[in-house]
């Protein structure tokens, strides 16, 4: 009779529904797209995705959820930006068939303040997805982000930097798990994959042409704090010194027609694509070039980069630099010039461009770091890690 009781025991555990986790995003950003599929494609719990349509940044494309069941709308609005609210999180948190909520962790977003007090008042594991700390701030910024921080069971951190300094804030060890970013890399790779050799000349001499004049690219937003002044005046100093680099500039924003009419007042070979979210177009310009620089801080440019085999240039100081910096191993897949130096840029410009193509062990480098942390699996892997985590404690 207790046998027959276990094996019916086994049965239900057997064919239980995966539990119900919530993310909850202003939006969904198109960038987001591959670890988002991962998490559907999940067998160990099941993902519900809340979030408005009415994106707080018209310039980032929106992600839908393939399945209609998988959604829900919650619209944000604008209270005083930064702050924004968005509309239904209270009764999200109150719901029964939901496990644990995951929220983009924004203390900017007075709604996520109350709904995650919610969610732990009626025992739902809550964890932030966040940045957390780029680098130390003055004590009423820094209190006030502590306080939202300490709402999270835990906190789903982009980079180590953030988990360091998290501890120097006294946040235990054991409630940060670093997720790292990616991009859809399985997608890249098969792109990649079908860019023949030639195929690279081709690029160079379409954009510029001429094939072997090797050529910098950045893909980014055309704003001030990208620095691109920067590094057109890096290649104007190389090309004083007779080194010839070409530059490719892919995306749109604000300094898009002072820096054009600069590169055509100065007589530098620049050309600008402008905006552009094809894949199918952005591989073989990222693959063709002989490094990425990004003379701001540098965030998802750098995996992009890095997946195509391309090294990654960015500057060297950590309390102004994306998380995503951090996949940067200096002489080997990149370089960090001193922030602000051009001489120093353009010194490191010229190292990675003299040579015509990114050698195999430079290519082998940039996707080595990319398949260990930079990728939707592995970032899936580490979520289900802490949410298994959080309902532990």
């Amino acid at each position: 009779m207790s046998t027959q009781r276990g094996r019916r025991g086994q049965r239900g555990a057997a064919t239980q529904q995966p539990k119900t986790v919530a993310i909850v995003y202003h939006s969904l950003p198109h960038y987001r797209s591959g670890v988002f599929r991962a998490l559907l494609q999940s067998t160990r719990y099941q993902y519900l995705f809340v979030a408005g349509h009415n994106t707080l940044d018209p310039s980032i494309p929106e992600w839908r959820v393939p399945n209609a069941n998988q959604f829900v709308e919650a619209q944000c609005a604008w209270i005083r930006k930064p702050w924004y609210y968005q509309r239904g999180l209270a009764a999200l948190a109150l719901r029964r068939d939901i496990h644990a909520i995951i929220y983009l962790g924004t203390a900017y977003s007075i709604s996520t303040w109350y709904s995650a007090i919610i969610a732990r008042l009626t025992g739902k594991p809550v964890l932030f997805w966040t940045h957390g700390w780029l680098t130390r701030n003055n004590r009423l910024h820094e209190g006030l982000k502590n306080a939202f921080m300490r709402l999270a069971d835990i906190l789903l951190l982009y980079g180590h930097r953030a988990k360091a300094i998290g501890t120097e804030l006294g946040f235990s060890s054991n409630r940060m798990t670093v997720i790292y970013n990616s991009l859809d890399y399985a997608g890249q790779q098969a792109l990649r994959e079908r860019i023949p050799d030639d195929a690279m000349r081709a690029v160079r001499v379409r954009m510029f042409g001429d094939g072997s004049t090797p050529y910098i690219i950045c893909t980014a937003r055309l704003v001030r704090e990208c620095g691109l002044d920067l590094l057109l005046s890096a290649q104007a100093l190389l090309r004083s010194d007779n080194k010839s680099v070409n530059v490719l500039l892919v995306g749109d924003g604000p300094e898009r027609q002072r820096l054009s009419e600069r590169a055509r007042r100065e007589s530098l070979p620049v050309v600008f694509v402008g905006a552009c979210y094809d894949e199918a177009l952005l591989a073989p310009l990222i693959r063709a070039a002989s490094v990425t620089v990004s003379p701001g801080k540098v965030g998802l440019t750098a995996i992009h980069s890095l997946t195509y085999g391309t090294p990654v240039i960015t500057h060297d100081d950590p309390g102004q630099q994306g998380p995503e910096a951090e996949a940067i191993r200096v002489g080997r897949n990149g370089d960090l010039f001193k922030r602000g130096d051009v001489d120093d840029l353009a010194r490191l410009i010229w190292k990675w461009s003299s040579r015509p193509w990114p050698d195999e062990e430079v290519r082998r480098c940039c996707y080595e770091v990319v398949e260990q942390h930079y990728n939707p699996e592995s970032q899936v892997k580490a979520i289900e890690g802490a949410l298994a985590g959080a309902a532990g404690r």
